[in-house]
C-alpha cells in the first residue's frame, strides 16, 4: 500500500514540481495529482498547447526525486447543466485523464454530475441516469490512457437547514448500484472519508458494502461532521479505529491517499515540510493499522 497525498495545497504556492520534491523529502510513497485548476485557470500550464511535455517533466521531475504518482483528480465540477460549457468541462476531463496517465497514475478520480438538487423529487433518479451514460463514455478513454476512472461519493449544501445533506453516490447502496451497474474493470470507487459522517452514513458499513472489489481508491482526511474541513485525521472527529479495522477487514487493496489540504496550505513556506512530514506520519500508522 502506497501512502501518498494531493498535492494543490502546496502547488498553488510553490509549483507542481518543487511540491511533489517537497513530498519526497517528507518521505511519501506517492502523489495525487492535483489537476484542479484546468476549469479554473486558462493560464494553467496543463491548459496549453504542450501541456503533454509538462506532464512528461513532472514525471521525469518524480524519478528522480523517487517518488510516483499513484492517482490523480480531474477537474470539477463535472457539470453545471449548461450543453455548451458542459461540452468544455467534457473535454477537460478527457485531458485530465491523458495528463494522469503521462505522469503515471492508475487511478484517476472524477466527480458524478450533481448539478440538480439531489433532495428534489425525481432528481436521484435523474441524476443515476446521467452518471451512468458519462462514466461509460469515458471507458474508451479508460482503455487508450491505461487508466481507471473512479467514482466519488458526494454532496451538497441546503442553503434553508444551513446544512450539509445527501448528493450524488452518498449512501451505500446508491453508490455501490452506479459502479455495478456501469459494470466495467474500468470503473471503480474513491471512498471519500471526510464527505461520509457529512451525510449521516456510517463510515464501516459503507466500507464493507462496498468491498475489496469495488473500492479502489481514498481520499483520507478528518472533519467536525459539520463541514469539509480536510483536517489531518485525528484532530477532529472521524473514528480512524473504525475505518481502519473495516479497511482490514475487507482487505483493502488500494493506496492510502491524503485529503487534508488544509494543514499545509495554511502553514508558512518554512514550516510546509515539517507538516508534510507530519502527515507522513500519521499516514504510516494509519496503513499500519490497516495492515496490521
Amino acid at each position: 500500500m502506497l501512502l501518498s497525498t494531493e498535492i494543490s495545497s502546496l502547488s498553488r504556492t510553490l509549483g507542481e514540481i518543487p511540491a511533489v520534491e517537497m513530498l519526497a523529502k517528507a518521505g511519501f510513497d506517492a502523489y495525487d495529482l492535483s489537476l484542479f485548476a484546468m476549469g479554473r485557470d486558462v493560464n494553467c500550464p496543463f491548459c496549453k498547447d504542450d501541456y503533454r511535455a509538462y506532464a512528461e517533466a513532472l514525471r521525469q521531475a518524480a524519478d528522480r526525486a523517487g517518488i510516483v504518482c499513484n492517482q490523480a483528480h480531474a477537474p470539477f465540477p463535472s457539470s453545471v447543466g449548461d450543453p455548451e460549457q458542459d461540452a468544455v468541462i467534457y473535454g477537460q476531463i478527457v485531458r485530465s485523464m491523458e495528463i494522469a496517465a503521462i505522469a503515471g497514475a492508475k487511478i484517476i478520480v472524477v466527480h458524478p454530475k450533481q448539478h440538480l438538487t439531489y433532495r428534489e423529487p425525481g432528481n436521484p433518479e435523474r441524476l443515476e441516469e446521467m452518471n451512468i451514460q458519462f462514466y461509460r463514455s469515458l471507458i474508451p478513454y479508460c482503455e487508450q490512457f491505461g487508466i481507471r476512472v473512479a467514482v466519488e461519493n458526494m454532496w451538497q449544501y441546503d442553503p434553508e437547514k444551513c446544512r450539509i445533506v445527501d448528493s450524488t453516490c452518498s449512501k451505500a447502496e446508491e453508490f455501490c448500484r452506479y459502479i455495478d451497474r456501469i459494470g466495467s474493470p474500468w470503473i471503480v470507487g474513491c471512498l471519500d472519508i471526510g464527505h461520509v459522517p457529512l451525510v449521516d452514513e456510517d463510515l464501516p458499513r459503507i466500507i464493507k458494502m462496498l468491498g475489496r472489489d469495488r473500492l479502489q481508491a481514498l481520499h483520507v482526511h478528518d472533519n467536525n461532521f459539520k463541514e469539509d474541513n480536510h483536517a489531518l485525521p485525528y484532530t477532529m472527529r472521524i473514528d480512524f479505529a473504525g475505518v481502519t479495522q473495516a479497511l482490514r477487514e475487507i482487505g483493502y487493496q488500494g493506496d492510502m491517499t491524503f485529503e487534508a489540504n488544509s494543514l499545509c496550505a495554511r502553514l508558512p513556506a518554512g514550516a510546509q515540510l515539517s507538516g508534510a512530514k507530519l502527515l507522513h506520519d500519521v499516514g504510516r500508522s494509519l496503513i499500519q493499522a490497516v495492515q496490521g
